[in-house]
């Protein structure tokens, strides 16, 4: 007998990944230019030119056997030096080597983490709305997942309800700023906040809560915000990067994870990182797109694109009468369905081509998450039809709109 919760995974694709195939068959049918596909966060802005001129020069003057054979486990330790030398650097924090792991993307770093860190039946607390394959990976390992809701409007930390939340079995928290899907940015006195409350409650249950920040919009910003690097200010904490959105490279897979020094116990934590590395499969991350992130640190696609992308359609959108959270980074507007049933909104969008992610997977109810990491094209023909949405939507429920 196969493992069922495995077929049930396989049979059932997240809401993102079901529109995104939807579209592409919908593209074949009546043409790309006529499905306005928000669904995935692919980047449409092309990655940095210092990427291919970093890949063309390490295809023609290193040798092959060593560009494309095995890299230790963990990674190449120059490339791990040449990254933890960077973010010391930026973020003025004092991070090892030793302790970073090079991963297969941000979904190798998380899972890898997760499967590191939990003992069946821990606690992991996720502040809603969240990325959906968090609930994918907490299950997977075990755990059992405590949601936060968010306080109305800003989508900011409810820190009176995440103190409540709080118990003997919690054994992580996940945190992921810029937010997948809100756009929400952690200021630092939030992060301040989020850390003095889980040393608080790991004091008083006596035993380490750690604090586990995603981080693959890290660099998506479009606000003049200082990026609270979450080492500096919390103990028992992991880092999870990907390259995938900075650098617009979400095929390539390539991220890492790094654990704080100062943690209790770093080098065993670190251990069991490598472990669970091992017991899953995630080892020796692609070594080509290993040996070129060096040459890239510190730079990013053209961000300006996103910027422009998101004011002009929260701009139009607003006008239009639809309630939207304007972002401070990542490229999503989170936006509140017309009606109570984000589901049935999503479904009526389809009919006017428009293809928008419902929030309920994402732990919260009554929204769509709008990717607008696409061509500026899109965005300026999509407006049409969001406008047309409206108007009918009104036409049809006066009582509502009165």
């Amino acid at each position: 007998m196969i493992n069922q919760e495995m077929k049930n995974l396989g049979q059932n694709a997240s809401a993102i990944r079901e529109l995104f195939e939807y579209g592409k068959r919908r593209k074949q049918e009546i043409g790309e230019e006529n499905v306005f596909d928000f669904s995935i966060g692919n980047p449409s802005v092309p990655s940095p030119q210092i990427v291919n001129e970093t890949l063309i020069n390490l295809i023609n003057n290193t040798e092959s056997t060593h560009l494309h054979g095995y890299t230790s486990a963990a990674g190449d330790i120059n490339v791990r030096r040449k990254i933890v030398e960077y973010l010391n650097k930026k973020y003025n924090c004092q991070l090892d080597e030793n302790l970073m792991y090079l991963t297969v993307g941000a979904a190798a770093s998380l899972t890898i983490s997760i499967n590191a860190i939990l003992n069946s039946d821990d606690e992991v607390i996720l502040f809603a709305p969240y990325f959906p394959e968090y609930k994918v990976f907490v299950e997977k390992a075990k755990g059992i997942i405590k949601i936060v809701k968010p306080l109305e409007k800003t989508f900011t930390p409810d820190f009176e309800m995440f103190e409540k939340t709080i118990t003997s079995k919690t054994k992580m928290v996940i945190i992921n700023s810029p937010n997948n899907p809100t756009g929400v940015v952690l200021k630092e006195n939030e992060i301040i906040k989020i850390s003095e409350i889980l040393s608080k409650k790991a004091k008083e249950y006596n035993h380490d809560i750690y604090l586990l920040s995603d981080e693959p919009y890290r660099e998506l910003i479009y606000n003049d915000i200082n990026y609270p690097f979450i080492t500096n200010y919390y103990n028992n904490s992991i880092v999870c990067y990907s390259f995938s959105k900075s650098l617009s490279l979400p095929g390539e897979r390539i991220g890492y994870i790094v654990i704080n020094p100062t943690m209790n116990d770093a080098s065993s934590v670190y251990q069991a990182i490598c472990g669970a590395g091992r017991a899953l499969g995630f080892v020796c991350a692609p070594s080509l797109f290993q040996y070129m992130i060096p040459s890239c640190l510190g730079y990013t696609s053209d961000l300006k694109i996103y910027k422009d992308n998101r004011d002009k359609l929260y701009q139009a959108l607003t006008s239009y009468g639809y309630e939207v959270v304007k972002p401070e980074g990542a490229f999503y507007l989170f936006m509140k369905a017309l009606g109570d049933d984000a589901i049935k909104f999503s479904s009526l969008a389809k009919k006017y081509e428009l293809l928008l992610v419902p929030s309920d997977s994402f732990g919260y109810g009554g929204y769509v998450r709008i990717s607008y990491c696409v061509p500026y094209q899109q965005i300026e023909l999509s407006l049409k039809a969001f406008k047309q949405l409206i108007d009918d939507y009104k036409k049809t429920n006066e009582v509502e709109y009165e």
